[in-house]
C-alpha cells in the first residue's frame, strides 16, 4: 500500500461522519486524529527509549515512522534552526491524492492537529508549553507551504546525531503504509463508534465500499488483519 491508501481511507471516514453528523462529527474526527497522532509519537520514543537514546528533538527527527513511496514524492526541509527549529513541507503527497480524487473538503482535516499529536504523544517529558504549531496555512486548507515550529532549538551537533542515527537505523523503525492505514482506520473507526453508536455502522459501511471500490475487497481485508493491541507497541 502507498500513502495514497491511508490519504483516502481517512477522507472517505471523514466525509461520511460529516455528512451524517456535520459540525460534531468533525469534532468526532478530529479526537479520532489526536488519538491517531499520540499514539505514533508514543511508538516513537518507546522505540528510542529502547535503542539507549534520549527523548529529545533531535531523536523526534531521527525515529520518523514513514517515507515517501517514490524519490521526489514529497518535498520538505529546515527554514531554521535556532531559536527554534522551523521545518518545510512543499510537496505533499497526502494533498495531492485528496486533490486526485476531488475530497479535498475533507481529506483536509487529516492536516489539523496530526503533527503536533504526534510531538505531544513523542515528548511528554519536553515540559510544559513545548509544542508543535504551523506557523503556515498548510497547503491543504490554501497555503503556499506548511511550515512547522517545534519549539526547541536544534544544535550543529544534534543535526550530525540526526544524520547518523538515521544512518544507522535505516527503515528498521518505520511501518509500511499497509500498517499506517490500518491504524488510521482503527483509530477513527473506534473513535466513530464510540461517539455516535446508532450511526456509526452506516458511516463505517459507506467509507468502506467507497475504499473498495477504489482499491479493492484484498486491500481492505489486509487492513483487518491489525489489532488496537497493534499499534501500542513499537
Amino acid at each position: 500500500m502507498k500513502i495514497e491508501n491511508q490519504a483516502m481511507m481517512f477522507a472517505f471516514l471523514c466525509k461520511y461522519t460529516v455528512e451524517a453528523k456535520g459540525e460534531e462529527g468533525r469534532a468526532v474526527i478530529q479526537e479520532g486524529m489526536k488519538r491517531y497522532g499520540r499514539e505514533r509519537g508514543m511508538r516513537m520514543a518507546m522505540r528510542a527509549r529502547a535503542n539507549g537514546d534520549p527523548v529529545a528533538l533531535w531523536t523526534n527527527q531521527a525515529y520518523g515512522e514513514w517515507k515517501p513511496d517514490y524519490a521526489g514524492q514529497m518535498e520538505f526541509g529546515t527554514v531554521r534552526t535556532e531559536p527554534a527549529l522551523v521545518t518545510y513541507i512543499s510537496k505533499c503527497a497526502w494533498c495531492e491524492a485528496w486533490k486526485k480524487y476531488d475530497i479535498l473538503e475533507y481529506g483536509r482535516e487529516y492536516c489539523v492537529n496530526v503533527d503536533a499529536a504526534v510531538y505531544e504523544g513523542f515528548g511528554e517529558g519536553f515540559g510544559e508549553g513545548v509544542v508543535c504549531t504551523p506557523v503556515t496555512t498548510a497547503m491543504s486548507w490554501g497555503g503556499d507551504c506548511c511550515q512547522f515550529d517545534w519549539g526547541l532549538p536544534l544544535t550543529a551537533d544534534e543535526q550530525q546525531m540526526i544524520a547518523d542515527r538515521k544512518a544507522e537505523l535505516g527503515t528498521s523503525a518505520m511501518k509500511d503504509f499497509a500498517y499506517h492505514t490500518a491504524h488510521i482506520y482503527c483509530a477513527i473507526t473506534d473513535t466513530i463508534c464510540k461517539n455516535f453508536p446508532d450511526d456509526s455502522h452506516e458511516i463505517i459501511r459507506k467509507a468502506v465500499a467507497d475504499y473498495i471500490d477504489l482499491y479493492g475487497q484484498e486491500d481492505y481485508d489486509a487492513l483487518l488483519e491489525f489489532s488496537p493491541e497493534d499499534f501500542q507497541r513499537a
